[in-house]
């Protein structure tokens, strides 16, 4: 396992390098949606990845956002999200992250997830029955117990019907809440969770290299994670993360 982190934690270290030394120049956009940006710099990260990984194990398999599937037919799967938070990093706003995680090709099992912020320098681990670390220090989720005190945030996704449904969720929740934040990373907002920062976060439609190392971690560090199948978007999720005490269910 020791040998599989030092793989995620050089990819993610060399990509986030890629994407800070790029960040504030002028970009390449491969496409131009109505509520999300696609970069040729997403697609060079992920080729990092790739490379690095296939590197150490042309058996691995690599399921990526930008590429789809790659690599071998081995044990070991990767999912990896190379930017995840590509607006921001398009208009500026310094926060984003790189995702890795691993798992068993045949159980699904989570082998290891790695959250690494090149902005903040900031790295995230765990590897299967270990303890959550932030550059390499053990984390936990926090404490609090009443939504009067939580820190919440929300994610709005990237169709009418997934903003629609947002809303009405945001509206439940903000009102008791003592407040709301909307940043624009899957990735970091989990990291959050994990850490202490925040209490908890809700989105409507997902994808799984948005979320697969995070969950992991806000699991190891005590949180409680619950996803299903979305409701606006065939084949992606919905997600609830909170730190394992937040009564959020009635919001839900």
């Amino acid at each position: 396992m020791s040998d599989l982190l030092t793989i995620a934690l050089d990819a993610a270290t060399q990509a986030g390098q890629l994407i800070k030394s790029n960040f504030g120049s002028d970009l390449t956009v491969n496409e131009m949606q109505r509520h999300d940006i696609k970069l040729e710099l997403d697609v060079r990260s992920q080729k990092l990845i790739t490379e690095i990984i296939l590197k150490n194990d042309p058996t691995h398999a690599i399921l990526g956002e930008e590429e789809g599937d790659l690599g071998g037919d081995g044990d070991v799967e990767w999912i990896v999200d190379p930017i995840d938070g590509t607006v921001n990093y398009y208009f500026n706003i310094p926060h984003f992250c790189v995702s890795i995680a691993a798992r068993h090709r045949e159980t699904k099992e989570m082998l290891l997830g790695v959250i690494h912020d090149p902005m903040q320098n900031e790295t995230w681990s765990v590897v299967k029955g270990g303890a959550p670390m932030l550059n390499g220090k053990p984390i936990s989720a926090s404490a609090r117990a009443a939504m009067a005190e939580a820190v919440v945030t929300v994610g709005f996704s990237k169709s009418k019907s997934a903003l629609d449904a947002g809303f009405e969720r945001y509206k439940r929740i903000a009102y008791d809440v003592r407040k709301t934040r909307m940043l624009g990373s899957a990735a970091l907002a989990l990291a959050y969770i994990a850490c202490g920062r925040l209490d908890a976060y809700v989105e409507e439609q997902i994808s799984l290299w948005d979320i697969a190392a995070g969950v992991m971690l806000v699991e190891a560090a005590g949180g409680k994670v619950t996803t299903a199948p979305s409701t606006v978007k065939p084949g992606t999720m919905f997600i609830c993360a909170t730190n394992g005490k937040l009564p959020i269910e009635p919001y839900l």
